[in-house]
């Protein structure tokens, strides 16, 4: 599928299931999946379905990792580590946001070769935004080309996570941090736009992380591990950091892993 092809589809899939049940949900409409924060409706589970759908009659070949449907069977995590070709998908990212009226929610895909994205959609169904990146073709918003972001000086750095410690007692030498925006899809657009600087996760799910930082990194930026190591959508493991600026990146996550 060409890449408007797919950005085609997140849209008409958020206005035929999404857009109708934004500040229209019963409570049948509404469960929980892990705990009281973590939220699943009826757009999450018909939005994937449809993604799904178009995505597999595309490419019969490659591994469809949707958030729901793992949700119902986390073997598709194991399964996916041994996958050449997957696509991921998030089809309400921000549930919480979306479940309490908040605009702030996303359509997320990604698609990944070898564990690393090579494409990547985001769409804001309620702002009407969309933000496109190709590996080596760079990042888009809008249709518009994302331009790369100067560096600031690490000592005045803005840095957002959604981990409440870090919240609390953040890093001594970097300013303290202040919440995401509790989408994913919504972060890290504002990460390449310019709104903070750098971003710091403990989870590291696929379905959420695939397209920003491919975003990020076709408008400049990078993520890494605390300790330096790539990101790969085949390994699981504890905390994740995007900054704007390439040099930055190790030092934040030097300032970061001493405050943990």
């Amino acid at each position: 599928m060409e890449t408007d092809v797919v950005l085609d589809l997140l849209r008409e899939t958020a206005e035929a299931v999404i857009v109708p049940r934004f500040r229209q949900l019963d409570e049948d409409h509404i469960a929980q999946k892990e705990g009281p924060h973590d939220l699943v409706t009826v757009a999450d589970r018909e939005a994937e379905v449809l993604i799904a759908r178009r995505l597999q009659e595309a490419y019969p070949e490659a591994f469809i990792l949707g958030e729901e449907a793992t949700s119902v069977d986390p073997r598709a995590l194991e399964a996916v580590a041994q996958a050449p070709h997957v696509f991921t998908i998030d089809p309400v990212d921000g549930t919480r946001n979306f479940v309490n009226g908040s605009p702030d929610h996303a359509v997320m895909v990604a698609e990944a070769r070898a564990g690393q994205a090579v494409r990547a959609w985001i769409y804001h169904p309620e702002h009407q935004r969309s933000y496109v990146a190709e590996a080596g073709a760079g990042a888009w918003a809008d249709g518009q080309r994302m331009q790369r972001r100067g560096a600031v000086p690490l000592g005045t750095a803005r840095g957002a996570t959604s981990h409440r410690g870090l919240l609390r007692d953040g890093p001594a030498d970097l300013p303290p941090l202040q919440e995401t925006w509790w989408s994913c899809g919504i972060d890290y657009p504002r990460l390449a736009s310019g709104d903070v600087d750098y971003l710091v996760y403990k989870k590291d799910w696929p379905w959420d992380h695939l397209p920003g930082t491919l975003l990020v990194a076709e408008a400049g930026g990078a993520t890494s591990r605390l300790d330096g190591a790539a990101y790969d959508l085949r390994e699981r493991r504890p905390w994740l950091v995007t900054a704007a600026d390439t040099e930055q990146l190790p030092r934040i996550c030097r300032a970061i892993n001493n405050a943990l």
